[in-house]
């Protein structure tokens, strides 16, 4: 029968905050080759390495953050055991750690996290960055799931899954000219100013082959990668902007904006990125079930209409 060591879980949950043996053992006051042997002991009683070496760091394997969740867990239960005792208040709730590419609607994301906030059980950890970035926490375990509008390839080191959770039309939109007459695409366009995405996103690449189809050469007032100022942009009366509705809707509700036109043949995509785990955050499920059953109704209800 495995004997679980308070201890070792102190000198582990040590280990994988501060990432090394030597900073570990400074913060405990105790030596390094203790440390290293109380760990040793830990992954033997588990059957389980919990960390990987990794030049002169130690990052957590899968099992490693699995078992740093139960550790955490352990040390509140703890902690709610002496609140209890003493009277204090306490609490216990479950964590989910997503990232989000620095560049997606900001109300998309907060569509996906909904159902979470303000959930008494529910830490969230918000992190945002560069696809790659985020990718390689994902793949430390340092976070649970990756929001992005472009889905990941499997490769033979890593078994990622791009959930598919909506699926918008792109659209043009800005400050409507006063006494002006029905917006007609194309041939407004030209000579308009336009706020755009930068070159190396989809959405531009699609947009640009149909201004070439239509002899359209729209004059680029600015080329936005955050969607956050490219709302601002737009609501500013900066240029026509190229966005997913979802990008400014409440600009669109209190007409701050109209849309001028909306693609037929241009969508942006957004996807829940997760790798395959033995041990998978039920909570990454959960928001991944709410988001694909959200998708299927919003996709029904075009079928009828």
């Amino acid at each position: 029968m495995t004997f679980l060591n308070y201890h070792h879980l102190r000198y582990f949950r040590a280990i994988a905050n501060e990432g090394t043996l030597t900073g570990a053992a400074e913060k405990l006051g105790v030596s390094q080759s203790s440390l290293s042997v109380q760990l040793r002991q830990l992954e033997e009683s588990l059957g389980l390495a919990l960390f990987d070496r990794v030049s002169k760091s130690l990052v957590l394997t899968e099992s490693g953050r699995i078992a740093l969740d139960y550790a955490e867990s352990i040390f509140k239960t703890g902690e709610e055991m002496v609140g209890v005792l003493g009277n204090r208040p306490t609490n216990k709730r479950k964590v989910l750690r997503i990232g989000s590419v620095a560049t997606l609607s900001r109300n998309f994301q907060l569509a996906c996290l909904k159902p979470f906030i303000a959930r008494p059980d529910v830490e969230l950890v918000l992190r945002s960055g560069s696809l790659g970035e985020l990718l390689g926490q994902l793949k430390v375990h340092t976070l649970d799931l990756v929001l992005s509008n472009l889905p990941v390839r499997r490769d033979a080191e890593t078994a990622w899954h791009s959930h598919l959770l909506d699926e918008q039309a792109v659209s043009l939109v800005g400050v409507k000219p006063k006494g002006r007459r029905r917006f007609k695409f194309p041939d407004d366009l030209e000579g308009m100013p336009m706020l755009l995405p930068s070159l190396d996103s989809h959405l531009r690449v699609a947009f640009d082959l149909v201004m070439e189809r239509h002899g359209i050469h729209p004059v680029i007032a600015a080329e936005v990668d955050d969607m956050a100022m490219m709302r601002l942009l737009a609501r500013e009366g900066a240029g026509i902007a190229l966005v997913p509705p979802v990008v400014v809707a409440g600009e669109l509700s209190r007409k701050q904006i109209v849309e001028f036109y909306r693609f037929p043949d241009i969508s942006e995509k957004f996807y829940a990125i997760s790798p395959s785990r033995r041990f998978p955050n039920e909570l990454v499920e959960e928001l991944i079930k709410v988001a694909s059953k959200e998708l299927r109704k919003k996709r029904g209800g075009k079928a009828g209409s």
